[in-house]
């Protein structure tokens, strides 16, 4: 299984998540945001968190425009696997390959904690690791997680089953709790709290392994 994780101008979660990747079995390619192509071969595509451009204009909207986001969106359209983590999540938005935005926190202010979420569907490559209603804790680090979508498109997302991932406690204002939402074919995540910093004992907790050893399985497999 082959991954291929984006690197942007400010991304700062990038070793993190090949580190995860590889932990899990995957072969991993690090892509600069100036190329034009992905490795070949490659199934699933990871966007990682970081403030990519410095978070301006809004975050991921710069990255969103990069000459690699192209080829990722046309990924997407085959049918491949895509995360986002975080400004990754952010990215995948401001591609439209998620439903929604992410907003300023509720707060006005920079969350940085571990988090209590749950799992609220097991239907998808990257939950089939847990069961519908686990609780998991993850790290979560950002300022603009909030996210936000119309009442149509929270209703479908929860109709669906489509949401992966919600706040046990709501850290940042997001709708109905929601911290990681899927698309319509479950092959694209975004999701704001860390997986990635959660898969090693010296993280402090190892609820994150499942996610990368249960995609990496299933894309193997495929």
């Amino acid at each position: 299984m082959r991954a291929a994780v984006l690197v942007f101008p400010g991304s700062n979660c990038d070793r993190d998540l090949a580190v995860a990747l590889r932990a899990a079995g995957a072969r991993v390619d690090m892509v600069w945001h100036k190329d034009t192509a992905l490795p070949e071969g490659t199934d699933l595509v990871a966007v990682p968190g970081g403030f990519s451009y410095g978070d301006y204009l809004r975050c991921g909207a710069i990255a969103a425009q990069s000459p690699i986001c192209r080829a990722v969106a046309a990924h997407a359209e085959r049918g491949g696997h895509v995360l986002g983590i975080c400004n990754g999540f952010q990215v995948l938005t401001e591609m439209r390959l998620l439903p929604g935005v992410l907003m300023r926190n509720a707060g006005i202010t920079f969350v940085c904690r571990t988090e209590r979420l749950i799992v609220r569907t097991a239907e998808s490559d990257f939950t089939a690791g847990y069961s519908e209603g686990q609780e998991v804790v993850f790290p979560i680090a950002h300022h603009d997680g909030n996210y936000t979508a119309s009442e149509d498109e929270l209703d479908r997302l929860e109709g669906e089953g489509r949401v992966a991932f919600t706040y046990a406690e709501n850290p940042n204002g997001s709708a109905r709790d929601i911290a990681g939402v899927l698309s319509e074919n479950r092959r694209v995540l975004g999701l704001m709290p860390h997986p990635e910093r959660a898969v090693d004992p010296a993280h402090g907790g190892t609820d994150g392994q499942a996610l990368f050893r249960s995609l990496v399985g299933a894309l193997a497999a495929a």
